[in-house]
């Protein structure tokens, strides 16, 4: 048992700072022959649901497949050594859950191997925006139901001050629609910032089942919330293995994984009894690491992003989400997200670049990820025409671009590697990443330590199911090469 108490020269004689790395309920808005951002988003998710598959989730009983259980298979005196890859927010979920599961022996360690910084991508740019009734219809329904529920409280313990609960509008482009708002609605639902040149306005959401958070601070301070989790920084090369015998045959066994640290060109090695690989668009490397076991199918999806400073002399700014129809004149769909610290966050943007996954094994825009210019240029216009005071007194705080992993039927990949023991991956959770990251956590958790899930049926997103079909069935459910339907 001598792996569990391994420590790496990064992680050993540091501080703490540097170990642990300091409703819908009006209507959906479809535009002409272009749909919304509001109408990509529930495409995203609930685009499986729209092919030819069977709603696993359905029934009122869960079903759940269930591996060895690593607390059952170790006495309760054995430390385990654990392993996420990856430090944005579903990992830094993932490792939380991990470090507070009364089912994790005492002694035992949470390494989060990050190749940056924690929270260094999407984690770090992202609206951090939530709704808990816009997955209705698909698996990834309870994600959204779970994680939505957990937010509030679970922020609350680890000392996050971002969640807030905000209402949201739809807003199209055109003239006149502040005007006709008021006489309809009152003026109870606008944001004083809102008084530029726009068309119609509705109501999608009252702020009851619709918040936000910033991303950003969460991941941190999820990592921060316990001293088991450590942060190693470098990049995952590969896995150390060793051939266990099990009532179906060998599998193998993981023992370590292998990294090549950020600020060496050696590669060194973390002894554990487990890893979770939830690196976002560059999980899909795990196909090389387990050998081909299993086929993870990945797009990266690169946008850029823009934050609005907090005007001068303004002691706060309205907290109302906007999701605006597409505006032909700058080629965007804005999402406008007022965050507490009197920012405004907009993407929504256009223009995405779509990364391969090929170069996505690569590492491609993993350590810099560009905003476009153009559509820094596009977006800053489009919203001065919405706000008369930000045309007039807008500055821009940043620019940047992140990207988001997608499967290519919008369904994430969460469980474990077939062939293995000791091998999970959580990774592939589209625009929806951010919403669902409490959720994931701990539905992981429960399968890394307890061998099932209990609180997320994890049928519907097997890691496995792309897999080529086998004569005589396989493990899971294998979807093959047959079409899954379209993504967007």
């Amino acid at each position: 048992k001598l792996l569990a108490h391994h420590r790496t020269p990064e992680c050993i004689g540091k501080p703490k700072i540097m170990t642990r790395i300091t409703t819908l309920s009006s209507r959906l808005l479809l535009v002409s022959a272009t749909y919304s951002s509001t109408f990509h988003r529930f495409l995203c998710t609930n685009a499986f649901s729209l092919s030819t598959r069977t709603n696993a989730h359905s029934s009122s009983t869960i079903s759940r497949t269930t591996i060895p259980s690593m607390s059952a298979s170790s006495s309760s005196s054995s430390p385990l050594n654990i392993v996420v890859i990856g430090g944005g927010i579903q990992g830094s979920s993932v490792a939380h859950h991990i470090a507070k599961s009364p089912s994790l022996p005492p002694n035992s360690l949470v390494t989060i191997l990050e190749s940056e910084k924690i929270a260094s991508a999407a984690s770090g740019k992202g609206g951090g925006f939530m709704a808990r009734s816009w997955g209705d219809g698909g698996p990834t329904q309870q994600l959204h139901h779970l994680a939505f529920d957990m937010y509030e409280s679970l922020s609350a313990e680890i000392g996050c001050t971002s969640y807030r609960k905000l209402p949201v509008l739809s807003v199209q482009p055109g003239k006149r629609g502040v005007e006709n708002f008021k006489k309809r609605n009152g003026d109870d639902l606008l944001p004083d910032w809102l008084d530029g040149n726009v068309g119609g306005i509705n109501v999608m959401g009252l702020g009851d089942d619709t918040a936000q958070i910033t991303p950003l601070e969460f991941a941190t301070k999820l990592v921060e919330s316990d001293e088991k989790i450590e942060v190693c920084l470098g990049t995952c090369t590969g896995v150390t293995t060793t051939d266990d015998e099990s009532d179906d045959g060998t599998c193998k066994k993981v023992t370590g994984i292998t990294y090549a640290a950020k600020d060496g060109e050696e590669e060194k090695t973390i002894p554990c009894d487990a890893v979770v690989v939830s690196a976002g668009p560059w999980s899909c490397a795990a196909e090389d690491w387990f050998d081909g076991a299993v086929s993870l199918p990945m797009e990266g999806i690169k946008s850029t992003s823009i934050v609005w400073k907090k005007p001068e002399g303004k002691d706060e700014v309205d907290a109302t989400a906007l999701f605006c129809g597409e505006d032909h004149r700058f080629g965007t769909h804005l999402e406008v997200y007022p965050r507490p610290d009197g920012t405004i966050y907009l993407c929504g943007i256009g223009g995405s670049d779509y990364i391969p996954k090929e170069e996505l094994k690569s590492g491609a825009f993993r350590q810099e990820c560009n905003a476009n210019p153009s559509r820094v240029d596009a977006a800053s216009d489009s919203f001065r025409e919405m706000s008369a005071q930000y045309r007039a007194d807008g500055e821009l705080d940043r620019i940047q671009a992140c990207m988001r992993p997608c499967p290519p039927d919008a369904m994430p990949y969460m469980g474990g590697i077939p062939g293995y023991e000791g091998a999970f991956i959580n990774a592939g959770h589209n625009c929806w990443g951010i919403a669902w990251a409490p959720a994931c956590g701990k539905a992981m958790a429960e399968l890394v330590l307890d061998g099932q899930s209990t609180s997320i049926d994890l049928t519907p997103f097997d890691p496995s199911r792309f897999n080529p079909k086998r004569g005589r069935g396989g493990r899971g459910r294998k979807r093959g090469t047959a079409s899954v339907g379209e993504q967007w």
